[in-house]
């Protein structure tokens, strides 16, 4: 099964890169008997397993599809049957390509692919008789548990995508955003632990049969670095934006403080969850008009509002989304996107709304899930799930196993490059805002604080997510510890804490989708880094002279083809190679980032004076 990485959305348990596909392990270990350990026979044994992959990816990514568009008993098994299947067989491969690794005098392409083979899986099962099947039984239930899930709004029920939007009104009381934050965090999350707890036991054993410590080893294992090095460079990453980030904090919960008072949100120490917009605090955009700079903060337009005055429905928002690669020279999109997509949550039936992107055949069905309402947010999620599109489009003639980012970081990274390029200047290109009310540099502060409230305030939780999960496949975070030490991360790395106390059976880890639906997290930690380097870059190939910050390169068709060179290259080479492609540098850096938002630091730094700072 390939998937861009976000839309790992749909799949259960599967590959980073393609699961596997034979009739058995003892048809698999016969088949691969035919294969010498030569380097001749590996690349053979290579060349076999991507076309079985590629014939099982498009029978399961329509047996997913169908599973994540229409959840019901059934649809729930036949997932569950296709990822057994893939799974128990990707393991086998990965177990066989360990083998030929060893072999000398390997192609150094079929030694890259031997690796991804191994390296790829992101919940092994063991060659244990029912492992594989117990372990898809599991994480399909967790996932349509997940989906299925509901919190309450003034003791009324109210679906996921529901009570996400809610959290962001402004509308509401504390003690409703305390209700809706606790009743999603318990009837979601709490009935998952003892499953999830098991699925740990399993997907371990499956990584130990490969050779790795533990399933974080593993993942860390795919970035074309030793495990220990890429942690030391998330930390590196994280150690250059922390600054950036606590003065962001300070300013918020003073901000919050003056708003709700200190029985609320005192003045000092963590920043109570659920005043933050958003059910994770991992995005802090839609409490901006709380926080938003005297004079400064008002833009002036919302791009929600602006939607609405035209009368745009979701799908002219996803033709603007479209519209914006059209203009960097890219080709319209295939008439089945939007005969096959999913644009709105159907009223007939439970869906996984949390937006992904599908490549279903691994050429030319691209297609995205998503329940579209019309506001700002989703016209940015539009643009950044086309990004996983036309990225997968960009490499399908690569060989099967390169059909992938170059890391997991860059696909996320696409869509989000081109979102930060919706300035006001692409707004009236556009014309969804009229030139009249572009707002004026005296508003830079209130332009860069609105995307700081999600870009900048994002960074601590992308990074703590996979660091919960590193500890609890290592053994460091135990079952009894998994909810004490997710709330004790939060507060470490975000400075927030819960509204209410947390009984020693939560499960908070399992209200966030990424956590039952086991898709890796640092990727979209890694975006966020990457989109600003990307972004950065694309503007220095359109001459962009002024503020980085109001750059947009809409309409450029030189870094539509720049751009196209790096994504044509798919996984077929490490990441560095591919970073070096378009910006020109071989590290990962948060410079570019911190550039972005120079002003705004600078702006941050005046107002906390005299404050108190840290939690």
């Amino acid at each position: 099964m390939k998937f861009a990485s976000v839309a790992l959305a749909a799949l259960a348990v599967s590959l980073a890169t393609p699961a596997a596909a034979q009739q058995g392990g003892q048809e698999s270990a016969a088949a691969t008997a035919h294969y010498p350990m030569t380097p001749e026979g590996a690349a053979e044994w290579v060349e076999m397993v991507e076309q079985d992959l590629f014939d099982y990816s498009v029978r399961a990514s329509r047996v997913y599809w169908v599973n994540a568009t229409y959840i019901t008993h059934d649809t729930n098994a036949l997932a569950a049957q296709v990822g057994a299947e893939g799974t128990e067989k990707s393991v086998n491969y990965a177990l066989e390509a360990a083998k030929f690794a060893q072999v000398e005098g390997l192609d150094p392409d079929v030694a890259r692919k031997l690796d991804i083979l191994r390296n790829g899986i992101v919940l092994p099962a063991p060659t244990t008789e029912g492992a594989a099947g117990e372990l898809n039984r599991i994480a399909t239930d967790l996932q349509s548990q997940y989906g299925k899930g509901k919190g309450t709004l003034n003791g009324e029920p109210i679906s996921g995508s529901d009570i996400e939007a809610e959290m962001g009104n402004l509308e509401h009381t504390p003690e409703e955003y305390a209700e809706m934050w606790a009743s999603w965090h318990d009837n979601v999350g709490a009935p998952m632990k003892e499953d999830y707890a098991r699925l740990v036991e399993i997907a371990n054993e499956g990584a130990a049969e490969l050779g790795f410590d533990n399933v974080g080893a593993m993942w860390r294992s795919g970035y074309d670095m030793d495990p220990d090095e890429f942690t030391a460079v998330t930390d590196r990453l994280w150690e250059e934006t922390r600054p950036l980030y606590e003065a962001l904090h300070t300013y918020v919960r003073w901000k919050l403080n003056e708003k709700y008072g200190d029985a609320v949100q005192p003045p000092a120490g963590p920043i109570r969850a659920d005043l933050l917009g958003n059910m994770w605090a991992q995005e802090w955009g839609n409490i901006y008009p709380l926080v938003a700079p005297e004079g400064a903060g008002e833009l002036g337009y919302d791009i929600g509002e602006l939607l609405e005055a035209q009368g745009k429905g979701p799908l002219d928002m996803v033709k603007a989304g479209e519209d914006f690669f059209s203009s960097l020279g890219f080709e319209p999109l295939p008439e089945t996107f939007y005969e096959r997509s999913m644009f709105t949550k159907p009223a007939d039936r439970e869906v996984v709304c949390h937006a992904s992107a599908w490549d279903i055949d691994n050429k030319d069905d691209i297609r995205i899930k998503m329940c579209i309402k019309v506001n700002a947010d989703d016209f940015v999620t539009i643009h950044h799930e086309l990004g996983h599109n036309y990225y997968q489009r960009a490499y399908k003639d690569q060989p099967y196993l390169y059909l992938n980012g170059a890391n997991d970081g860059f696909h996320e990274a696409i869509g989000d490059m081109i979102a930060l390029s919706i300035t006001p200047e692409y707004l009236v290109q556009i014309g969804l805002l009229d030139r009249s009310q572009v707002p004026g540099a005296d508003k830079d502060i209130g332009l860069l604080l609105r995307q700081a409230m999600d870009k900048v305030a994002f960074l601590p939780f992308g990074l703590l997510v996979d660091k919960w999960r590193w500890g609890v496949f290592d053994g460091s975070i135990s079952p009894a510890e998994y909810n004490t030490a997710w709330v004790d991360l939060k507060r470490d790395y975000q400075g927030i804490e819960p509204p209410v106390e947390r009984p020693a059976d939560a499960f908070d880890p399992g209200a966030k989708y990424h956590i039952p639906g086991n898709t890796p997290y640092m990727r979209y930690f890694l975006a966020r880094i990457l989109q600003f380097q990307f972004y950065e870059a694309a503007c220095k190939q359109a001459g962009w002279d002024g503020p980085l910050h109001r750059c947009s390169f809409y309409g450029n068709e030189e870094v539509g083809r720049n751009l196209n060179a790096m994504l044509e290259m798919g996984a077929s080479k490490p990441w560095p190679d591919a970073l070096e492609a378009f910006t020109g540098t071989r590290e990962m850096s948060a410079r570019p980032m911190l550039e972005y938002f120079a002003p705004l630091k600078a702006w941050l730094d005046e107002q906390n004076k005299g404050k108190p700072s840290g939690w």
